[in-house]
């Protein structure tokens, strides 16, 4: 049997797929392909009748319910019980809210997105340090009982492909980086071991860089928001504040940056909003161009996660941030939303069948090595996409691999407690997702974001060290 058919796991209890957009749709052949269950196992809960059809091909449950702060407790011990798993793929429902009943029901939960209640994320009475994902981040990860996480069923989050996927590509760079630099090296099994790696090899900084080149037939309408993926989601995410983990080789600090008071401290946020904040960066086929800084919850995880501390003070740790070029007809829809003073156009859609060429190139970009800038990830085309799973564009596969390798993950581990993408097996996860990824490969560039600046724009750079954020910020 092919490994696109193989049935990695059999699975006897029931599984509740909260949402049933983009990602739901694109992920249900995947889950009835690889986890041998029957259709009647398989519930869908969603609050809207899009993909209702898709569904019933499956045989699968379909439900039409508003998941509330009021309700979903009532709602979900009808519908699950112990040893059950609830996959969320929605927006709008508290993440953390669901994982506390989950643990308290002892339910497997895997999310791709640390999400709050409704108005959660754009709260303007509340601070904007709060509302960033750094602030949620910390709020989930004090769901964690000292000394009891590892007894709690298994809740693992923000696993889709970014968060998800990136931070297991970035494990991956860093052993090819160091094969290449001819370090000989055992994997790293814990996470000062990975971050000891990280600082060997001088990385300073981290992109998840990510271009995507997906065409279509039919063109963005004024009064329209056109994307690859949940526009709801993506909306979200760019009135939030810009955040980016920061690193210990930075010395300039924004004009408009802030710090966090609690936690960690291992990452910043900017006074403005990622949709109006730029950046460059560089992917293989795209070469160099320049991304929108969007805040993601790997940018600060990543960083926390290759902190190296001695005796209590950071030694070490990696500038990290998501760098994103959309679709071109998601550009043009952003860039009349923030037009219109970030109200929401009218119209919403997601591009899928109507695609006629293009892909979605979604690595991580490591710079600071001697042997130059090294990006490693998915190049995953249109037409690949079609030929591997349907109801999916090359965007929605990579995430919804990486939630079905997170799920898989859960139910051989599930009895892990809370865990974050960086904190498992980046093996077990690339083996189920690499044959849905396209092209999976690493190149080396001697890009950096100071190249033809000084002749073009002298001003405002830092020429000893390209890789600081001021050289990297589009001004």
């Amino acid at each position: 049997m092919s490994k696109m058919h193989k049935k990695h796991t059999n699975y006897s209890k029931k599984i509740v797929m909260i949402g049933f957009g983009a990602i739901g749709q694109a992920i249900l052949p995947l889950l009835i392909r690889h986890i041998n269950i029957s259709p009647q196992q398989l519930t869908i809960l969603t609050k809207k009748h899009d993909g209702e059809e898709k569904a019933k091909e499956y045989g699968v449950n379909f439900e039409i319910v508003n998941i509330t702060k009021e309700n979903y407790q009532s709602i979900l011990s009808s519908k699950l019980s112990e040893g059950d798993f609830l996959l969320n793929l929605s927006v709008d429902i508290s993440s953390a809210d669901l994982i506390k009943f989950c643990q308290q029901e002892n339910i497997l939960y895997v999310d791709t997105c640390n999400e709050p209640w409704a108005g959660g994320y754009v709260d303007s009475s509340l601070p904007p340090s709060s509302r960033s994902n750094y602030a949620m981040r910390e709020a989930l990860l004090s769901l964690r009982e000292p000394g009891e996480n590892e007894n709690k069923s298994t809740a693992l989050v923000t696993h889709g492909a970014n968060p998800g996927l990136v931070s297991h590509f970035v494990k991956q760079a860093l052993m090819n980086i160091a094969e290449d630099n001819g370090l000989t090296i055992e994997k790293p099994k814990t996470q000062r071991e990975w971050a000891q790696l990280a600082d060997t090899l001088s990385i300073k900084v981290i992109h998840i860089a990510e271009r995507d080149t997906q065409l279509c037939e039919v063109p963005k309408r004024s009064d329209e928001f056109v994307n690859t993926w949940s526009v709801e989601g993506f909306v979200a995410e760019l009135l939030q504040p810009a955040e980016l983990g920061w690193g210990t080789h930075e010395r300039h600090w924004p004009h408009d940056g802030e710090h966090h008071e609690s936690g960690p401290k291992c990452a910043i946020y900017l006074n403005r909003p990622g949709a109006a904040t730029r950046v460059r960066t560089w992917t293989p086929l795209s070469g160099p161009f320049h991304a929108f800084l969007i805040t993601h919850t790997e940018s600060v995880a990543i960083a926390d996660y290759l902190t190296l501390k001695e005796n209590d003070a950071v030694s070490y740790r990696p500038t990290v941030h998501f760098a994103y070029h959309p679709c071109e007809d998601a550009v043009l829809s952003l860039n009349e939303f923030a037009g219109r003073e970030w109200q929401q156009q009218a119209q919403q859609r997601i591009m899928f069948d109507e695609i006629l060429d293009g892909m979605d190139e979604l690595g991580v970009l490591l710079m600071g090595n001697q042997k130059g800038a090294y990006w490693f990830g998915s190049q995953l085309t249109i037409q690949d996409t079609r030929t591997l799973v349907p109801y999916n564009n090359a965007t929605s596969l990579q995430v919804a691999i990486g939630a079905l390798a997170g799920m898989l993950w859960v139910i051989e581990n599930p009895r892990s407690g809370i865990v974050e993408p960086d904190e498992i097996d980046h093996e077990f996860i690339m083996n189920i997702a690499k044959p849905y990824l396209g092209k999976v490969s690493g190149y080396y560039t001697d890009w950096t974001p100071l190249n033809d600046r000084e002749k073009l724009f002298p001003e405002n750079i830092d020429k000893s060290d390209p890789w600081q954020f001021l050289n990297m910020r589009v001004n």
